[in-house]
């Protein structure tokens, strides 16, 4: 595996839907500060429970990620757990804002047996030029994003044109009970995990420059599957 580079972003501007969550948590989203913090104190958690990820959403980034081709780029990598789904014939590059999170990336992927890249770096101001991708994929990642918009906008900028965008990420459920329970415990779940667990994926990427091609929902609604080209 490759060494890892190191670019911190600075904070951005909250964009639209940042304002969007300001006002109806009435608060600011998280700094890159905070979510650094954050992923630092829990980095350790989120790798002891791969097995968990693998059992409630293994399936659904194999599904996705195996269509991913070329050079890839794995947005807020995280622990790296999206590398065991991603193509051998793939070449491998993770970024994430968490310094703790990629030393956790950098043993996976050396459990894996996986050549790969790591860098530290902020999705909103991803350090690549334009086009360097052919497929960008992330996964529960706008979640945490400040600007989440700002950074889907980043994934289409330096994903190639006839490329694609794979997200796999989180939101409200379609099951008005958990989606009322989810929208109650919504200001206390981000207070402690930087997680806007009740965002609508869909209607983030239809505010990107990002063209939507598929979509598909499981687990009662919260996991949305999303292919997307540049727009």
């Amino acid at each position: 595996m490759t060494d890892a580079t190191h670019h911190d972003g600075s904070t951005p501007t909250t964009g639209l839907a940042g304002a969007e969550t300001a006002e109806r948590t009435g608060r600011r989203p998280d700094s890159l500060a905070d979510i650094r913090e954050t992923y630092a104190d829990q980095a350790e958690t989120v790798a002891r429970m791969r097995w968990l990820d693998r059992l409630l959403v293994g399936r659904y980034r194999r599904r996705l990620f195996e269509r991913a081709t070329g050079r890839v780029l794995d947005v807020a990598c995280g622990t790296g757990t999206n590398a065991e789904y991603v193509p051998e014939s793939a070449e491998y590059v993770g970024v994430d804002i968490s310094p703790e999170m990629l030393r956790e990336a950098d043993e996976e992927l050396r459990r894996l047996g996986r050549a790969g890249t790591l860098a530290e770096m902020d999705a909103q101001a991803l350090a690549f030029p334009d086009d360097s991708f052919e497929t960008v994929i992330s996964s529960l990642s706008t979640c945490t994003f400040p600007d989440p918009v700002a950074a889907l906008d980043e994934m289409n900028r330096v994903c190639e044109p006839d490329g694609q965008v794979l997200l796999l990420e989180h939101g409200r459920s379609s099951v008005e009970l958990f989606g009322r329970f989810q929208d109650w415990r919504a200001d206390a779940h981000y207070e402690k995990h930087s997680c806007r667990w009740n965002q609508e994926p869909l209607a983030l990427v239809s505010q990107s420059a990002l063209a939507l091609r598929e979509s598909s929902t499981r687990l009662f609604g919260v996991i949305t599957a999303i292919r997307a080209e540049p727009g």
